[in-house]
């Protein structure tokens, strides 16, 4: 396997997450990574969950990522963001952004019209179509007015949430609203992520699902990251295996990587 970067991780500077910064630094290097992105969250106006705050200290997350740096020199490590895009959180976000030298900025959605996908709030009172539909808009708005961030996460995470008995986000039945997203983000010279997380969740497939990955790929795009979405350290990496050879499979050939907001390529 040639990537050697994991751009999608989280650490205890994430309250859902109660892995240290080093110790997920030192399983990177166990695995012979050359690089790790960490993207702890920012999802401002999270709907109350026991006061938790999904924000950062980033002096504090500076600090330990340049104690970190000159600890661990045979990695480098990088400074991402996952932000949790609202619509009229939108000068917030992009003030946090430009206040921060970020290397790599996803953009993702955790909440839809106020409400939280994880404790099954926006689901309530819709049907399986109608939500995931609905969700799909809440995706198609974050493209058109989120242009400070570099690529959009796990595009069909709502599959991991609801009480449905089948959660597939299939592409024939939302092609639709699936084209129009994916060729936003091309045309935004944007891109999307492949988030192995998918496979923890038992879920059928990764993020986005194969369907997905594939229009994507007949579209012309050629922005895709590779994330684990790691919240700890057992989940770094995982499943990068099989997700480069369904990239393969597709036809993809190389997968990016950013840096100082930069992207560049790496064959797999």
């Amino acid at each position: 396997m040639k990537v050697l970067i994991d751009q999608h991780v989280h650490t205890d500077f994430s309250p859902d997450s109660n892995t240290s910064m080093e110790n997920m630094v030192k399983r990177a290097i166990e695995l012979g990574l050359k690089e790790i992105t960490f993207t702890d969250h920012v999802d401002y106006d999270y709907p109350d969950i026991d006061g938790v705050l999904f924000e950062v200290n980033y002096d504090k997350y500076m600090e330990e990522m340049a104690k970190l740096k000159n600890r661990y020199p045979e990695i480098e490590i990088l400074m991402g963001v996952e932000v949790g895009y609202q619509p009229h959180l939108n000068e917030r976000i992009d003030k946090l952004i430009k206040s921060y030298p970020f290397d790599f900025v996803i953009g993702s959605i955790h909440i839809c019209d106020g409400l939280d996908l994880y404790t099954g709030d926006f689901f309530k009172g819709k049907t399986q179509k109608g939500s995931y539909l609905r969700y799909l808009e809440n995706v198609k708005n974050c493209v058109q007015n989120f242009d400070n961030c570099d690529i959009f996460g796990h595009l069909d995470v709502i599959i991991r949430y609801g009480d449905f008995k089948n959660k597939d986000l299939r592409y024939e039945e939302f092609q639709e609203s699936i084209d129009e997203i994916l060729k936003l983000v091309i045309k935004k010279d944007k891109g999307i992520e492949l988030n192995t997380s998918g496979i923890r969740y038992n879920l059928a497939d990764m993020h986005p699902q194969k369907g997905i990955l594939e229009k994507y790929h007949d579209l012309g795009g050629k922005i895709l990251t590779l994330g684990s979405d790691a919240h700890n350290t057992r989940d770094l990496c995982a499943g990068f295996k099989n997700a480069t050879q369904e990239l393969k499979n597709i036809g993809f050939t190389k997968v990016t990587k950013f840096k100082a907001r930069k992207p560049s390529f790496i064959s797999i």
